[in-house]
């Protein structure tokens, strides 16, 4: 294998969503209630007096995330089981934003873009986006059977706007790219949101802060954008799972494009740069984000 100089990580911070994210700015609240008047039984006026939501609220947080996937996307069915995670979309969009942005510079290998969605989850949010904004082809992999068959169901009411999906369960729970990628595949791109926390009681303490934040109380685990515990924790916590995956990923060098995955913490970056070039990497890059005040990444390789 070649080896090309891996990009340095300089830990410079995004300002604000990417340029191309349609999510900039504050919700146009009247116009998403347009799309599903259902939000309007949440809406409530901040100190301001702009229209909003409780973001504290589960219910509220999954209608608002059902307003934006119709407005936006097209997407008239959109639901998950109870205590799913709901996730945050322009932090999500972002992130495909970038990818794009990276398949661009250096170039998908065929013309129909071909990616895979690790853990895509019960909400199926990246093929969604990724698949309405930019024409992807999405193979979503996910080990949760209640997941899958949520996956499913969006997928089944959303005939005419999701064809360009397809869910595979994996059904060994260790693996990540084993039992998925099959013999003929070939992905310009594989992505990820990795479980961040090494415990449930990591997460709970994560939850209690947040929660504190929002409502000012400090005993309450309750999560306003949910989370099974599959989806929020591992074993070894993110980095654990990130080099299990770097290392999972040198079998199927031949069949991907660029690995990728988010990395929450940032003391996590210097460890995968160096397995990952231990493994032969040819390329490493790290590509940072902005949603408000929180400062995310991703790493991407290639070999």
């Amino acid at each position: 294998m070649s080896q090309e100089k891996s990009s340095p990580w300089n830990k410079r911070r995004a300002s604000g969503l990417h340029p191309a994210n349609p999510f900039q700015g504050r919700y146009d609240m009247p116009a998403l209630s347009a799309a599903l008047p259902e939000l309007q039984d949440f809406l409530t006026t901040n100190p301001r007096g702009e229209l909003t939501i409780d973001f504290s609220d589960a219910s509220a947080v999954v209608c608002l995330n059902r307003a934006l996937l119709k407005q936006q996307y097209g997407v008239e069915h959109w639901s998950l089981p109870q205590g799913f995670l709901c996730p945050p979309i322009p932090g999500r969009a972002d992130y495909l934003y970038y990818l794009n942005d990276l398949l661009q510079e250096t170039g998908p290998r065929q013309a129909e873009v071909q990616v895979l969605d690790i853990g895509t989850g019960a909400n199926l949010i990246y093929p969604i986006i990724g698949s309405r904004a930019f024409g992807w082809h999405f193979v979503a992999s996910e080990a949760d059977s209640v997941a899958v068959r949520n996956a499913h169901k969006i997928i089944t009411e959303n005939p005419q706007t999701l064809t360009q999906v397809e869910i595979r369960m994996q059904r060994h729970a260790q693996q990540i790219f084993s039992g998925v990628i099959q013999a003929a595949d070939y992905f310009d791109l594989t992505l990820c949101n990795p479980p961040f926390f090494a415990s449930q009681k990591e997460a709970e303490a994560q939850a209690r802060r947040k929660w504190r934040n929002l409502k000012g109380e400090s005993s309450s685990v309750k999560r306003n954008f949910g989370g099974q515990s599959h989806e929020l924790w591992c074993e070894g916590g993110e980095l654990n799972f990130l080099k299990r995956m770097l290392r999972e990923s040198v079998n199927f060098a031949g069949q991907v494009g660029w690995f990728t995955s988010l990395v929450s913490k940032e003391e996590n970056i210097a460890p995968l740069k160096r397995l990952a070039q231990q493994l032969s990497a040819r390329d490493v890059r790290v590509v940072a984000m902005s949603q408000g005040q929180k400062n995310s990444r991703f790493i991407a390789w290639r070999f």
